[in-house]
């Protein structure tokens, strides 16, 4: 069973233990710059939006690796990265749509998520609940109630108009 990690931005409090435990887990200190997962803020609007690696089905990351350092796991679900075949090109940083490829610059490599082999420390630790490793499955059906509940929201709109 493929599970993902499902964010809702509107529960993010921008408090950052995401990244923290996440360099902690990988890298063994306490420095956000070094996590595979950042919280993006808009200070004005009061806005925090966690961003991590999507675990692409098609992913571009591995499309673009000239090593085929990156590969799909298909048992997890996720994109792994295999370092001793990785020669710190960047060209996955690039391809990457949605900024979830990074770059730690002081082990001066690549970084992504790897959903912590099935156990992500960042959706332990996320108190506000804004991240939830899920079912795949289950993630789908929560999209698509939350799609169709705004949905009504706005057909009842138009209809009171």
């Amino acid at each position: 069973m493929q599970k993902v990690i499902l964010v809702d931005q509107d529960k993010c409090t921008g408090c950052r233990l995401c990244e923290m435990v996440c360099s902690v887990k990988h890298e063994g200190v306490s420095n956000p710059s070094r996590a595979s997962i950042n919280i993006i803020k808009w200070f004005m609007e009061g806005y925090h939006m966690p961003m991590i690696c999507q675990q692409c089905m098609d992913a571009p990351c591995v499309a673009v690796c000239p090593k085929n350092a990156l590969s799909r796991d298909e048992e997890l679900g996720r994109v792994t990265l295999d370092y001793d075949l990785c020669i710190g090109c960047k060209m996955c940083v690039t391809a990457c749509p949605f900024g979830g490829m990074g770059i730690d610059t002081m082990a001066n490599k690549v970084i992504k998520c790897d959903m912590c082999d099935g156990d992500p420390q960042c959706v332990r630790f996320c108190f506000p609940g804004a991240l939830e490793f899920v079912d795949a499955n289950a993630a789908n059906l929560r999209k698509k109630r939350e799609a169709a509940s705004k949905l009504a929201e706005l057909m009842s709109k138009v209809v009171a108009a």
